[in-house]
């Protein structure tokens, strides 16, 4: 009871914090800037929304829910964005089938139409499926490799990738659908095209059908997320050089796989290929993997992916494209120059990041003021330069995420109604999809030690967890960092199997402000892979117990 009061104190004073500094502008500040009123029955949206990845068609939903009359624009014809259109959930979801080592029985069988469609389900159908596809390699890396010492023996077990990719497409089908379920559900108006801003209240909309219609609104809020960012002198055509669109379409696995780029996606994308089959090396500019995980944990991570034959060439950039034969050659050099030498791949995946896309929509003619690398400059309440419009997720500073986008736009659509919004970017957690996870929520050791402050670290080993020892699958840690003097945890690092679950306690301990203690003197199930954040917790404000 406490704990949800002082939610509700600290949310209220951000908007009374909010209010002051409009005041102290001489009450036209950006801060003040409210909706243009509610729209009565026949009248003009209230809210339009353009896009409907999980930034948006959230948000059009909650804006709903809010009362607010609302319209969601979406080009694809398809909601639900790149993350579950081509992202997170069908590079997530097609290699699920492969858990069945005969690939003969359909996953998504287990579950009816109603249950993929609509309501609770589909609510969260980006955690149920977010980690399908790295999980589903995982098991067929397992059944060929660990099953024998469980006693469990095949004598073969094979992929049908076909098949694969087929129950991915129907399971991407069937999770839209679901969302436009949730959108009659909510009365929330749908119009399929893409939308152009005509002036700051009118968007126009060139159909999937063909044809043009003219939305208008009093409130827009622009959700058209990121695009892949492409490189110099590197074409991608979605055969020999794919984005990870590309990737999640192949019709045979490679033989040999590049992967340009050793963030989140390269290397989830790289490990599933890798576990199918496929030889993997990746190339990295930079001299670290994932520069934004905590260097410890990193240097932890690269080993176990090493492990798992995964190659890494460091340091070093591509300076040449060759697609004249059957396959691909890249011409390579040390990052600082020196000696240039080749790679050959059947398939090069390019995964160089994201880039906001804002092409297209009339933002200049309005006078929406972007910053120098394309994203749209927002306030604390998401307005943008230009009264009435706002900007949400990936077009926006902030990490390129869909649990991020999903909380802006809750958040926006609040602010829209007079309410309170809230998002705290340094409590949103990040998760690489790999076997092992990693899982992080706070501050890494070297940004800790940047800041001046005296800190204290506990670390446990899954090694001494006991049901990590049952399972077989113990590798991996769990890092607490909390400050010395008042042990209110800073950061908190997970590598474990299923880091992307595990990571949510320390979230929410960060979020109330919670001491390394707090944690420690809470009682955690036995036998269950979480006692290692409390043993962790322990060893950061004390002694573990197990080591």
């Amino acid at each position: 009871m406490a704990m949800a009061m002082a939610s509700v104190a600290r949310r209220r004073a951000s908007g009374a914090l909010l209010a002051a500094r409009g005041a102290l502008a001489g009450g036209s500040g950006v801060y003040l800037r409210s909706a243009r009123g509610f729209a009565s029955a026949g009248d003009e949206n209230d809210v339009i929304i353009i896009g409907g990845g999980p930034g948006g068609y959230v948000a059009a939903i909650k804006a709903a829910q809010l009362g607010l009359k609302t319209t969601c624009i979406e080009k694809r014809g398809t909601l639900g964005g790149t993350c579950l259109n081509v992202g997170c959930i069908p590079s997530k979801a097609s290699t699920l089938l492969s858990s069945s080592p005969s690939s003969s029985i359909p996953v998504f069988s287990l579950f009816s139409p109603r249950d993929l469609g609509f309501c609770l389900v589909l609510l969260r159908q980006d955690l149920f499926l977010s980690s399908a596809l790295l999980h589903s390699s995982h098991m067929y890396h397992e059944a060929n490799h660990s099953f024998p010492s469980h006693g469990v023996k095949f004598s073969q077990v094979e992929v049908d990738l076909a098949a694969m990719m087929a129950q991915k497409d129907k399971a991407v089908s069937n999770l839209t659908r679901g969302i436009e379920g949730l959108f009659k559900k909510n009365k929330v108006n749908y119009v399929k095209g893409f939308g152009k801003f005509v002036s700051t209240s009118e968007v126009s909309v060139d159909t999937i059908e063909g044809g043009n219609t003219v939305v208008k609104g009093k409130n827009i809020i622009i959700a058209t997320g990121s695009d892949v960012k492409s490189l110099p002198g590197i074409t991608i055509d979605e055969k020999k050089i794919v984005s990870s669109t590309g990737a999640l379409s192949l019709s045979e696995i490679p033989k040999k796989l590049v992967v340009i780029g050793a963030g989140y996606i390269g290397l989830e994308m790289g490990s599933v290929w890798g576990r199918l089959g496929s030889e993997v090396t990746v190339v990295e500019f930079a001299p670290d993997i994932v520069p934004s995980m905590d260097s410890e944990v990193r240097k932890l991570f690269q080993r176990t992916l090493e492990k798992q034959k995964m190659k890494f060439m460091l340091k070093t950039k591509v300076v040449g494209v060759d697609t004249s034969g059957e396959g691909v050659k890249l011409t390579v050099e040390p990052a600082a120059g020196g000696e240039r030498s080749t790679l050959e791949a059947d398939v090069v995946l390019v995964s160089a990041g994201r880039t906001p896309y804002t092409a297209g929509l009339g933002l200049e003619d309005i006078g929406v003021k972007m910053d120098k690398v394309g994203r749209i400059i927002v306030d604390e309440r998401f307005t943008t330069s230009v009264p009435g419009v706002y900007a949400i997720g990936d077009v926006i500073p902030g990490p390129m995420l869909a649990h991020k986008a999903e909380e802006d736009g809750v958040a926006c659509v609040e602010f829209i109604a007079g309410k309170d919004g809230h998002v705290d970017y340094d409590l949103v957690p990040g998760v690489v999809y790999t076997h092992p996870e990693v899982a992080s929520v706070g501050k890494t050791e070297d940004q800790v030690k940047a800041s001046g402050v005296e800190y204290c670290v506990g670390k446990f080993p899954f090694m001494a967890n006991s049901r990590a020892k049952a399972i077989d699958d113990a590798e991996g840690v769990v890092k607490i960092l909390a400050e010395k003097e008042t042990d209110k945890i800073l950061g908190v690092h997970i590598m474990a199997p299923n880091a992307g679950e595990l990571i949510h306690e320390a979230v929410l301990a960060l979020q109330y402000g919670a001491a390394s203690e707090d944690i420690a003197r809470t009682c955690h199930a036995h036998p269950t892979m979480s006692e290692a954040v409390k043993e962790a917790a322990m060893a950061t404000y004390d002694k573990p117990i197990h080591i």
